[in-house]
């Protein structure tokens, strides 16, 4: 971890947007242990530091590509916490007037096109939204966030040969934190990393820290750079773990029959705690900086925890409104 890279107002963002992600999440999952959320809860507990990296990196009217475990790309984005918490309750405020929820959450007004509870499926759509920036001419570049299954899936084939053929403004970036629902992607693949696929569309393939922020920065800058100049996609692999399984209710045994240590060597490697520690050691903020931030986060959240609570749920005549349908059938 490199700190010296960075101004002192770049390593306060990152330790802000890595506690912000945390404390999210961690009340989100107190919302489901009280049975008051709709549907399950897929945390990104321990990846923090991938979307606060990446969204430090991208520009404001750049286009965001989500997945089933997104909440953290839109607190990166600086998404409205409050909306967000509502949404993820089914309230009326919430971004999608409560009708996504946890895995279909987005922010249009952030770029954020929308996670989505398919794996895959949101792959095409962020290379649909980097087509449509080269045929509008403008300099936007999308980034596309997946996981290691999605990697797998047909979808994301198809659309790196694409956006490799047509040289579209995008980077792909594989989340791999080692575990679908109950499969190993090391049980169900030929490769230690999934990077090297991008071979096979003649694209750059980087694999990277996912626990290290200044890490992620590092390598998430070039591929922006490479894409905005019109030389095409990048596919980057950042290496992460999820504390929980893969959704809230999800013991994740399936772990310790893989290694009974694993879940403590990355646990030590939690991108948050170590971000603060090696701040403190750097003696680049001091421990009242810290304490302040975190202060003013944790008032943030709570806010945002009520907001959702004493919000109304939507009416039952907006069950239609917002909704396409198809009056040929």
């Amino acid at each position: 971890m490199n700190l010296n890279d960075f101004s002192k107002e770049d390593l306060l963002h990152f330790f802000e947007t890595l506690f912000k992600i945390r404390r999210f999440e961690e009340e989100v999952f107190e919302f489901y242990k009280q049975g008051l959320m709709p549907g399950l809860a897929h945390l990104y507990l321990g990846q923090e530091a991938i979307a606060t990296g990446v969204c430090y990196c991208v520009a404001k009217d750049d286009y965001i590509g989500s997945h089933h475990r997104g909440h953290g790309h839109l607190i990166a984005r600086n998404a409205d916490a409050k909306r967000m918490m509502a949404e993820i309750l089914g309230k009326k405020s919430g971004y999608s007037k409560g009708k996504g929820g946890s895995m279909h959450i987005m922010a249009m007004d952030k770029g954020i096109l929308g996670a989505n509870g398919i794996i895959g499926a949101g792959v095409p759509i962020a290379t649909g939204a980097a087509y449509s920036s080269l045929y509008r001419g403008t300099d936007q570049v999308t980034i596309c966030f997946l996981g290691d299954a999605a990697a797998n899936a047909g979808s994301f084939h198809e659309s790196l040969n694409m956006a490799a053929a047509w040289k579209l403004p995008i980077v792909y970036i594989i989340e791999n934190n080692l575990y679908g629902i109950s499969v190993d992607i090391r049980d169900v693949t030929n490769t230690v990393d999934l990077a090297v696929r991008a071979k096979a569309y003649d694209i750059p393939g980087v694999v990277a820290d996912g626990m290290d922020v200044t890490a992620v920065v590092k390598t998430t800058k070039p591929a922006l750079e490479h894409a905005r100049k019109g030389n095409g996609p990048t596919l980057i692999e950042f290496k992460t773990y999820r504390w929980q399984g893969h959704h809230v209710g999800d013991p994740a045994t399936y772990r310790a029959r893989r290694d009974p240590e694993e879940k403590a060597y990355w646990m030590s490697r939690c991108p948050v705690k170590c971000f603060k520690d090696e701040l403190l050691k750097s003696n680049k903020v001091s421990v009242n900086e810290i304490k302040s931030i975190e202060e003013k986060i944790n008032n943030e959240i709570l806010e945002a925890v009520e907001f959702a609570k004493n919000d109304e749920y939507p009416d039952i005549s907006e069950a239609y409104t917002d909704v396409f349908v198809d009056s040929t059938i």
